[in-house]
Order: C-alpha cells, then sequence, then structure tokens
C-alpha cells in the first residue's frame, strides 16, 4: 500500500518530525536543506510506526450519521461539556446571548452558523487563555504567546517559537478536558517527545488525563460538528 504524506519545510525548523493528524493525514515537518529522496527514506523506515497511528481509535473516522444538525429552536449545541437548547429569537437581539440556553437573532442561516462560530471563539479566547497562563505558572514554564485557532483536526500544538495555539472548538468540551489539552501542550516545553517523563509531567499537573483522553476518544468527533 503506497504511503500517502505530505511535506511541510521551514527554514527555523532544525530536525524532521512526522505527525498523524486525526484526520489520518501523515504530515513531514522538515527543515527546508532536507531532499525528497532523504525524507522518503526516512518516511520508508518509519512505516509501521505511522501504519501504527493511523488504526489508532482516536483518529478522525466518518461518523455514523450524517453530521450536524441545524440551528432551529428545539435543536441543541456543546458549551464546556453540556448540551444546551438552542432558541431563534425574532425580535430585539443584535448578537448571540448564553444563559442557560443559546438565544440566537432571527437571520440567515449562514449568519446564524458564523455568529455561533464567533460566540465560541470569544469564549475560548475568554476561558482558556487564563488557564494556559495559570498552567504555566505551576509547570515553571514561560510561553510566548497563546492563540486560538480554527485547526480542525489538531486540539493543540506547540511551536519552536514557544507559542501555543488552541483550537476554538475545544469550549465545547468540559473544563477538565481543555485543562488536559493545555497541560500536554505546555508539558511539550519541557520534554518534546512523549517519553515516559512527558507523561508523568502531565499526569501530575492534570490528574484527570486519563478520563480526559477518554471522553476525547468518545466525543471529540462531535466537537467537530458545529452543533
Amino acid at each position: 500500500m503506497q504511503l500517502r504524506y505530505t511535506i511541510n519545510r521551514s527554514a527555523k525548523r532544525r530536525k524532521l518530525t512526522i505527525t498523524v493528524e486525526r484526520d489520518r493525514s501523515v504530515v513531514v515537518h522538515a527543515p527546508d536543506g532536507i531532499s525528497d529522496e532523504k525524507i522518503e527514506q526516512i518516511v520508508s523506515s518509519k512505516r509501521q510506526w505511522i501504519y501504527e497511528k493511523l488504526n489508532h481509535p482516536q483518529k478522525y473516522q466518518n461518523l455514523p450519521h450524517a453530521p450536524g444538525k441545524e440551528l432551529v429552536s428545539g435543536e441543541s449545541a456543546f458549551y464546556l461539556g453540556r448540551q444546551y437548547r438552542l432558541e431563534i429569537v425574532k425580535t430585539g437581539l443584535s448578537e448571540i446571548q448564553f444563559s442557560h440556553r443559546f438565544l440566537i437573532p432571527d437571520m440567515q442561516a449562514a449568519k446564524q452558523t458564523d455568529a455561533l462560530r464567533e460566540w465560541y471563539i470569544g469564549k475560548a479566547k475568554e476561558k482558556i487563555v487564563p488557564r494556559v497562563k495559570h498552567h504555566a505558572s505551576q509547570l515553571g514554564v514561560d510561553v510566548a504567546k497563546v492563540k486560538i485557532v480554527d485547526n480542525r483536526f489538531r486540539w493543540g500544538s506547540c511551536t519552536m517559537n514557544d507559542n501555543v495555539n488552541f483550537n476554538w472548538r475545544l469550549i465545547k468540551a468540559p473544563m477538565f478536558v481543555i485543562d488536559y489539552v493545555i497541560v500536554h501542550e505546555l508539558a511539550h516545553l519541557i520534554e518534546n517527545n512523549h517519553t515516559p517523563r512527558f507523561w508523568n509531567i502531565v499526569r501530575a499537573q492534570a490528574p484527570t488525563m486519563e478520563k480526559a483522553k477518554t471522553w476525547l476518544k468518545e466525543n471529540g468527533q462531535l466537537l467537530e460538528q458545529m452543533l
């Protein structure tokens, strides 16, 4: 079977790494100077590891039913691990409000979807960024910048410049899951690879790590839908 992968080169990168994203795409992150032939040799040497990752149960698979629901009164949407009822308000409301339910202005469906997405992004900035600063202080690491990003197949990432990025969709998950993802990325500032030491650091700072991993395994795909 031919192994397909994409190559992302960077002048700042010194070491080649391979990631298998949740959508089962294989990405090679490589320094500028390395040839395609050398990359192919390295990927070939890692084939068994890559196939193990591709078959991991947490990787993205198509849902058994048609994804997504409509933004109509009576439907529900996730926020911090719980589902809340949607109510379309025909008059007197110019933006989404939340009070134990989502109050959404009556407008075109596309605009409603955009408004809900922007609401989620705003809440992610409001709630995730302070938690990053808290955990960074507890771990004794310095973070250059915290960004809330739109990266459908990764919950978080840590860059070579000590920036940490988090998927806005995380705000739909419970706070113990959000804390786990934050600690996971911050731990990479101490230990780059997933070594036993790395997992010990994560577990010490996020004692509900296994519970969080299980929650993401069972519910992660639902977070990728708008509703």
